[in-house]
C-alpha cells in the first residue's frame, strides 16, 4: 500500500478502559461512565490538587484545535489557585468510535507514564457530553512557536541541546515502555516556564506489545498522518511488510533537528512522492535537506495529496535545496561537527544504522549541557518571553520592559498537547 493511502486504518488493538467489558463498537453512555469513574479522585503536583469539576476552572484564550479539531485546547485559570492551567475539551457526542477508542489509549497511556520529561495532566473529568482533560501550563509554548515568533532562522545549537535533551529522556521512557511515538516534531515539544522540557503528542502511540509479547515490529500507518509526512522516517512512508521499531523516531527527531536549525520544515511544500524517494534514497546529512523552491510546492487537490507514486517523479537537481530560495542568515549559518555527526546519526536509512534514544543520550553534541544550569537554558531562550501567568493578560505574550507584546492568536495551532 502507498504512503499516499493516507485514509488506511490502524489496526493495532486498543485495549478499553474496562478490561471486563467486551462489546461491539462502543456504548457511549456507558463510555461516559466509565471516564467519570476513571477520573474521580483528582490528581496531585508538587503543591497542588486540582478538582474534578468545571466550576473550579475559568476558560480563558483559546490556544487552538488538536485530535482532527475535535478537541478545543484554553488557557485557563484554576480559581481556587489561581494557577494558569491547559484544558482539552472533546466533545465525545461528535466522536466516531474510533476518536473514542483513541481517546481511551491516551487516557492508558497518561496514567501509565510517569517521567518528567512527559506532559503530565491534572485531572479528567467529564462535564456534559465533554470530556476535560486538565494539563500544565507550559509558558514558552511549543518549539514550534519559538520558531514562528522568535527564532525564524532557526535556533542556536546549545538551545537544541537543551532541548533535545529532555525530549531524548523522554523518548528513551517510551520506548523503554514498549511504545513507538511516531509524532516527534517541534509542535510536541513544550517549554515550561521555568524552562522544563516536556514531549506531548501521547495519542498517536504505537504499543509494541502484544498479548505479553514485545514486537520487532509494527505494520500500523498512523491515522491523520497527512500533516506530519515531513517528519515521518522512511520505513514508516513505504508500509511495507519489513514493518518499523522505535528507530522511526529517532529518523524524526532528525527532521526536528534540521527544523530547529534552520528555521525551516524540510520537505514542506514538496510532494509527498518527490519527499518519499528523496528519503528512500539514502542517509540524509543536514546539509542534505531540501526547502524546495516554490514552483514545486505541493498542488492543492481534493485530496491534499499526490494521487500516486507514479507521478511527479524529480530529478535529483529538483529534489536539492534551491539556494535562492533560503534566507541568508539561515543559510550563512555553520554548526559544529558534533551536531552534524548527530543528524546524520539519526537520519540514517537503514533503522539498525540508527542510535537507540538512550545511545544518544551519551552523544558529543551534549557535552555542553551536562556542564550547564537551567539559568543558561534561560539565558539561551531570550529574545523569547513565557506567556504572562497573569489571568489579566494571559491573551496575549509579555515581553520585559517596554518591547512589543504579541497576541496570542499568532500561537494557534503551534501548541499540541
Amino acid at each position: 500500500m502507498s504512503f499516499l493511502d493516507c485514509s488506511c486504518i490502524s489496526q493495532t488493538e486498543i485495549e478499553s478502559i474496562d478490561a471486563g467489558s467486551q462489546v461491539d463498537g462502543i456504548d457511549r453512555l456507558h463510555l461516559r461512565d466509565e471516564f467519570s469513574a476513571h477520573s474521580q479522585s483528582p490528581l496531585r503536583d508538587a503543591k497542588m490538587m486540582y478538582m474534578t469539576s468545571a466550576s473550579h476552572y475559568e476558560l480563558l484564550s483559546e490556544l487552538g484545535k488538536s485530535f482532527s479539531n475535535l478537541t478545543t485546547v484554553n488557557l485557563a485559570k484554576h480559581i481556587p489557585s489561581g494557577n494558569m492551567v491547559v484544558v482539552k475539551r472533546t466533545n465525545m457526542d461528535t466522536c466516531s468510535e474510533e476518536n473514542l477508542s483513541s481517546l481511551q489509549n491516551e487516557l492508558l497511556v497518561w496514567q501509565l507514564f510517569r517521567h518528567p520529561n512527559i506532559l503530565p495532566y491534572r485531572a479528567v473529568f467529564t462535564e456534559g457530553s465533554e470530556l476535560w482533560v486538565v494539563m500544565a501550563f507550559t509558558a514558552y509554548g511549543s518549539a514550534s512557536s519559538l520558531l514562528k515568533l522568535y527564532f525564524t532562522e532557526g535556533m542556536s545549537e546549545s538551545l537544541i541541546a537543551h532541548i533535545f535533551y529532555g525530549v531524548l529522556k523522554a523518548l528513551d521512557y517510551i520506548h523503554r515502555m514498549g511504545y513507538i511515538h511516531r509524532s516527534v516534531r517541534p509542535s510536541h515539544i513544550l517549554i515550561s516556564g521555568e524552562g522544563h522540557i516536556y514531549l506531548s503528542g501521547l495519542h498517536g502511540l504505537c504499543s509494541m506489545v502484544t498479548d505479553g509479547q514485545r514486537l520487532r515490529v509494527v505494520y500500523d500507518f498512523p491515522e491523520f498522518s497527512a500533516s506530519i509526512l515531513p517528519w515521518l522516517s522512511p520505513e514508516v512512508l513505504q508500509q511495507d511488510l519489513h514493518g518499523y521499531d522505535a528507530k522511526s523516531d529517532i529518523y524524526s527527531l532528525g527532521i526536528t533537528a534540521c527544523e530547529l536549525a534552520r528555521g525551516q520544515v524540510p520537505f514542506q511544500d514538496m510532494r509527498p512522492t518527490q519527499m518519499l524517494l528523496q528519503k528512500l534514497r539514502g542517509s540524509l546529512c543536514l546539509v542534505d535537506l531540501s526547502f524546495p523552491p516554490k514552483e514545486l510546492g505541493l498542488k492543492n487537490s481534493r485530496s491534499g495529496v499526490d494521487s500516486g507514486i507514479g507521478e511527479s517523479v524529480a530529478t535529483c537537481s529538483m529534489m536539492r535545496t534551491n539556494t535562492s530560495e533560503r534566507s541568508p542568515n539561515s543559510m550563512n549559518k555553520t554548526f559544529s561537527a558534533a551536531f552534524h555527526s548527530f543528524v546524520e546519526l539519526c537520519l540514517q536509512r537503514e533503522p539498525g544504522n540508527r542510535p537507540s534514544a538512550s545511545m544518544l543520550l551519551a552523544h558529543p553534541f551534549f557535552k555542553q549541557v551536562k556542564k550547564q544550569t537551567r539559568e543558561t537554558l534561560m539565558n539561551l531562550l531570550q529574545p523569547a518571553v513565557p506567556l504572562s501567568d497573569s489571568p489579566a493578560t494571559a491573551g496575549t505574550l509579555q515581553s520585559h520592559g517596554d518591547g512589543p507584546i504579541s497576541p496570542l492568536q499568532e500561537l494557534d495551532g503551534d501548541w499540541e498537547f
